[in-house]
């Protein structure tokens, strides 16, 4: 059981129609927490369940949103009332344990900005979910030069003003902890990861494996976007210059003459160069403007 001499985190939990999980989660987090040294915030994100008459009995604090706005709006409404200076954000729907935010707690309290609960291949929801957060996590590590354990993972603890920083930036949808990871990585902040144990949620899940498929397929170009646009745009112009000059000295061999294809093709390798230089500059201005 952990006893904290001071309050110092919070636990933000977005919930929508997750009554039957918050029975279950919240008596387990306050003994796991030891009463109330922690705070407990819930989001409630347009439930139409009795989500507010589950954290009532519990005694936690409930942000109750008049409509659904999405998992990312939900926490962006409650990082901005978060109070202490650390915040420890996890779903509510059962499947991240409260017997792992100990050990998240310990391996954040080494120095590290964010600590994320990693999940490994075998505690993912299905084959889907396995294929697509490998290869999130594989391209992302490419993206940004550090080992990226697990992208997608909503079970983090981090600094809640560091967190606030790029709260602008934050999707509405399920895709913020994407969002974060990337942010912090581009702004220099250390990032640690902590193996957990990803229970199996009671319900219906809120992810649609064809709509949020689609979402998630974006998040990869999204990824490279957010960190470093010239390592979508210069390996493209490349491939442009390369085509172009082979085209070149294809016409030539063959017909004698050069064709204004291969020109265009020159020519759009540079102007695609160009474009993601100017992308690079805007993402820098992006992450200065939004540290201020």
């Amino acid at each position: 059981m952990l006893n904290p001499d001071e309050q110092k985190y919070t636990i933000l939990m977005p919930a929508k129609n997750e009554a039957l999980n918050l029975s279950i989660l919240l008596p387990k987090l306050k003994g796991v927490l030891g009463g109330d040294s922690f705070e407990i915030l819930v989001i409630n994100d347009g439930s139409t369940d009795n989500t507010s008459e589950i954290c009532l009995k519990n005694n936690v604090k409930e942000i109750k949103k008049k409509y659904s706005s999405g998992n990312g709006a939900a926490v962006k409404s409650g990082l901005r009332k978060v109070l202490t200076k650390n915040v420890i954000i996890m779903d509510a729907d059962g499947q991240h344990r409260p017997e792992d935010i100990p050990k998240l707690i310990d391996k954040f309290e080494q120095g590290f900005d964010m600590i994320v609960g990693s999940r490994s291949r075998l505690h993912q929801a299905n084959i889907f979910r396995m294929i697509a957060n490998t290869v999130y996590n594989k391209f992302s590590s490419w993206v940004v030069g550090h080992h990226v354990e697990d992208l997608t993972s909503g079970f983090r603890v981090v600094e809640t003003e560091k967190i606030s920083e790029f709260i602008d930036l934050y999707p509405n949808g399920f895709s913020y902890p994407t969002t974060c990871t990337i942010a912090f990585f581009r702004s220099g902040y250390s990032v640690g990861y902590e193996r957990i144990y990803v229970g199996k949620r009671e319900g219906k899940s809120h992810i649609n494996i064809i709509r949020d498929g689609v979402r998630f397929l974006l998040i990869i170009f999204k990824i490279c976007m957010l960190y470093s646009p010239l390592k979508i745009f210069f390996p493209v112009s490349l491939i442009y210059f390369n085509i172009g000059v082979l085209y070149y000295i294809f016409t030539y061999i063959l017909y004698g003459s050069f064709t204004n294809m291969g020109a265009v093709l020159i020519s759009n390798s540079f102007l695609v160069f160009l474009v993601g230089l100017v992308s690079e500059q805007i993402t820098m201005l992006l992450y200065r403007n939004t540290k201020k």
